[in-house]
């Protein structure tokens, strides 16, 4: 009888020791959105709070770029055991906690291994990934850029396959892709409408895959200076021989003087062209006195000049 009297009497001492620790606790309010940027998750990252208590570790972060979960009976128990009581008032499970990083995308590594092509190639290559959308990740505090620790490259096939560890010390990633050689093109800066002549200023110069390349594009920009349109052409793209002439000296219906010289003999008359021509081309004509058609080789504006045929033909 005196022993459980003593056992309810310590229950009874010892429960106000428990109830005043808990009033003593600061009441505290969790992050809306829970992100770190070290190794470690502190109490100063999951609640709004300052000081020594902020510092205290919870658990490892998880990778760079990745997401843990913490258990909220595990949080909260580590709260209090520091002072602070959390109610989690909204009857949360599990704390979503992200870790930050720096990430290198599917394009810088593109880049990265279309500088290490060059340097070991001696050529220009784009480089398409076969996921274009991966993305390797570093701790924000980490030194250096991405590594390549390894790269086999199939130079008729273009398939090439990369160890890349995203920084200093890390493990690498194999990465594969493809890599096509590229050639430099001169093309137009502008849109250029049909019958407009090319000037140096309109040319400018892109890379483009040499497997993509039609054999009649213009790859010298000589060619281009100084020649008309056939056709309104669109910038940036690659340019052919067909979608240029050298201006036009006749344009059809054009009244031209015609001549016919040999020794001797000089004659003049007028004509109608029959055809667009430009200087040296040949182009058809009409004989306005004797309305026959001739095939004449237009030397200048307005003028052609017809070959040795008979002079009755003329």
């Amino acid at each position: 009888m005196i022993r459980t009297s003593l056992i309810a009497l310590a229950c009874l001492t010892t429960a106000p020791f428990a109830s005043s620790a808990a009033l003593a606790a600061d009441t505290v309010v969790l992050r809306e959105t829970i992100r770190v940027d070290s190794a470690h998750i502190t109490l100063g990252d999951l609640f709004e709070i300052t000081g020594p208590q902020a510092d205290i570790v919870v658990a490892r972060a998880p990778a760079p770029g990745s997401r843990t979960a913490l258990d909220v009976n595990y949080v909260r128990r580590i709260a209090l055991e520091n002072d602070l009581d959390w109610a989690n008032a909204s009857g949360m499970r599990r704390l979503s906690v992200e870790r930050a990083s720096r990430v290198v995308t599917a394009q810088t590594l593109a880049d990265i291994l279309e500088g290490e092509l060059f340097a070991s190639e001696g050529r220009v290559h784009d480089v398409q990934l076969s996921n274009t959308a991966m993305a390797l990740h570093a701790p924000l505090d980490s030194t250096g850029g991405p590594e390549i620790h390894d790269l086999t490259f199939d130079s008729r096939s273009g398939m090439l396959a990369a160890e890349i560890a995203p920084y200093h010390g890390a493990a690498a990633v194999r990465v594969t892709g493809r890599a096509y050689a590229t050639i430099e093109l001169p093309v137009l800066a502008r849109p250029v409408g049909a019958g407009q002549a090319i000037t140096a200023g309109d040319i400018t110069w892109i890379s483009h895959r040499a497997d993509r390349i039609r054999p009649d594009a213009i790859l010298d920009p000589s060619e281009l200076i100084g020649l008309e349109t056939r056709r309104a052409l669109r910038p940036n793209e690659p340019i052919r021989g067909y979608d240029l002439q050298r201006p036009l000296m006749v344009e059809r219906g054009d009244l031209v003087t015609l001549m016919f010289e040999v020794p001797g003999i000089q004659l003049t008359v007028r004509a109608r062209a029959m055809e667009d021509a430009a200087d040296g081309e040949v182009a058809r004509f009409v004989n306005l006195q004797s309305n026959r058609t001739v095939e004449a080789l237009v030397d200048g504006p307005g003028r052609a000049r017809v070959g040795t045929s008979p002079v009755a033909s003329f």
